[in-house]
């Protein structure tokens, strides 16, 4: 919409300075045609156009003389106000339609909820909102950067322009029902100060932070962050893996790392499990849970609903209300009876 409006507005703006163009010639053809030079012939027609009362550049004592200079002062009178009417056009009016598409971005921004807020829209920013665009997880981008903002805005992300480090552009990104929070800037120092300031307008906000220096994952986790994610760690842990295994994983990997459909061909899914509110599972052990899928599916991990994760001794711990199980398996082969029982997120 933005830009057929801008285009029309240009279009205009483009014939009315054809027209200026087109005056302006031909009044300096028609004092060429009386034997003038041609510097006076263009000096003439400058200070006729544009008003600025100096004399005529020679005496005009002809009839048709004088009824060509009038139409000159008509005619580029006519063309110049033409002009300067549709320049302030162009831009009055292309800032209305930009506000109005601002706007109408703020609104939709004020009608989330139960999203996530991406603080920063770098490299692993990007990779990150197209992985939550490819989910359908409602997310909101906060950047500083107009140029950053501008690729998010090309790819229809909501975003909200500030410093993530400000209480007000959280509040803005409606961090207060947001359920998470990435910050992703390559600054550790930035990503502590924005995990404290976003644990302290939303206590229950689960908290991504990016570490740079692995010294900083104590500083992240003492702010208020629930998980630190070292980008360089985990990159050196795979190529260490490429040298040491790689017949595994070259198996396993591809562009999106382990994180690939290989073992989707061999009928195998990983798979996080939920459990549903008020289900008759709650109170049973993983044992128990284990036993009903009939042998479709082997639980890994327990993770409780404050984001315990227990990864051993597990088989007897009882299931309650808000947990998920981490399993492998084939999801579609259970039961219709524990399939009702869970929704299903697939990890792998």
């Amino acid at each position: 919409m933005f830009a057929e409006i801008t285009g029309g507005l240009f279009t205009k703006l483009r014939k009315s300075l054809l027209y200026l163009g087109a005056v302006f010639s031909v009044s300096v053809i028609g004092y060429l045609l009386y034997g003038w030079s041609l510097i006076d012939s263009v000096y003439m027609v400058v200070i006729t156009l544009f008003g600025v009362g100096f004399g005529e550049v020679r005496p005009i004592t002809t009839v048709g003389g004088k009824i060509f200079t009038m139409m000159v002062i008509v005619g580029g009178t006519s063309a110049v106000v033409f002009v300067i009417g549709e320049v302030i056009r162009f831009v009055t009016q292309g800032e209305i339609v930009k506000a109005i598409g601002e706007l109408k971005k703020s609104r939709q921004v004020d009608g989330i909820t139960n999203h996530a807020i991406i603080c920063g829209y770098g490299r692993i920013g990007q990779i990150l909102a197209g992985e939550l665009a490819e989910a359908r997880f409602p997310f909101v981008v906060v950047d500083l950067d107009d140029g950053r903002l501008a690729l998010a805005e090309a790819k229809g992300y909501l975003f909200v322009k500030g410093s993530a480090t400000e209480e007000e552009t959280l509040i803005r990104a409606h961090v207060e029902r947001a359920v998470v929070l990435a910050t992703v800037l390559p600054q550790d120092t930035l990503n502590v100060f924005i995990t404290l300031t976003a644990r302290n307008l939303n206590r229950h906000l689960r908290i991504i932070a990016r570490g740079e220096q692995p010294s900083t994952e104590k500083k992240l986790l003492q702010a208020g962050a629930d998980e630190v994610v070292l980008p360089a760690s985990i990159g050196g842990t795979r190529i260490a893996h490429s040298i040491t295994r790689p017949a595994t994983m070259n198996f396993l990997g591809d562009k999106r790392g382990l994180f690939s459909q290989d073992l989707k061909h061999l009928g195998i899914e990983i798979d996080e499990l939920k459990l549903h509110r008020h289900t008759h599972l709650v109170g049973k052990t993983v044992g128990e849970l284990q036993e009903m899928s009939e042998g479709h599916l082997l639980v890994i991990a327990l993770q409780r609903a404050d984001g315990t994760i227990l990864r051993s001794g597990f088989a007897e711990e009882k299931l309650r209300e808000g947990d998920a199980v981490i399993i492998i398996g084939r999801v579609h082969a259970l039961p219709p009876s524990l399939r009702a029982e869970v929704e299903r997120e697939e990890l792998l």
